[in-house]
């Protein structure tokens, strides 16, 4: 089952997240649902303010293509399991560190943005802390595209959107468009 995605506008996506307490069914329910969600929309993250839930925990999917190997560095736990292997990721109460001062330049898109796309700068590689469906740590080291997805989704997670990382040049550039999604936004919320 899919659920709705909360569009920019809405408070719930500038809420800093509850920490997760209960690891249980209802806890796989969800992680279920956003997975499918973020499947269904063709994203690769999506954390649980962009279906209305102002929760620290979080969905990622960044499996290479079948054959072909990782276009990232990491470690999880200290090994190197085939992606197959922990992917996709639900993550509860993630902490990420800054391994390395390096930081890249990308283009980010969003789920909760609709076809707004903008250049981000972010940490190239970083650990993050975690706890899996079931409540057991974890920590993962990483780069690339698994790191910056990472840090969108716990962005999010804190009430931090990927617009906040943009230059004031570069978002009065974005202001008409994200002017008219708030706008669509809010009358679709009055109705």
């Amino acid at each position: 089952m899919t659920m709705r995605i909360t569009k920019y506008g809405e408070p719930v996506l500038r809420q800093r997240g509850e920490p997760v307490k209960h690891f249980d069914g209802r806890l796989a329910r969800l992680a279920d649902e956003m997975l499918a969600t973020m499947y269904s929309a063709e994203g690769v993250g999506l954390a649980a303010q962009q279906v209305g839930l102002a929760l620290q925990f979080c969905v990622v999917d960044v499996r290479p293509p079948e054959g072909e190997q990782a276009p990232y560095f990491y470690e999880l736990d200290g090994r190197r399991p085939p992606p197959v292997l922990f992917m996709p990721l639900a993550m509860a109460n993630p902490e990420v560190t800054f391994h390395k001062r390096q930081k890249s330049d990308y283009e980010e898109g969003c789920l909760s943005f609709p076809d707004i796309r903008a250049t981000i700068r972010r940490h190239s590689h970083i650990k993050v802390s975690f706890q899996d469906l079931d409540g057991s740590p974890h920590e993962l080291d990483c780069d690339g595209l698994l790191a910056r997805c990472i840090l969108h989704e716990v962005d999010h997670l804190n009430g931090i959107l990927f617009i906040d990382h943009l230059s004031k040049k570069d978002y009065r550039k974005l202001e008409p468009e994200l002017r008219r999604l708030k706008a669509v936004t809010r009358a679709k919320l009055q109705k």
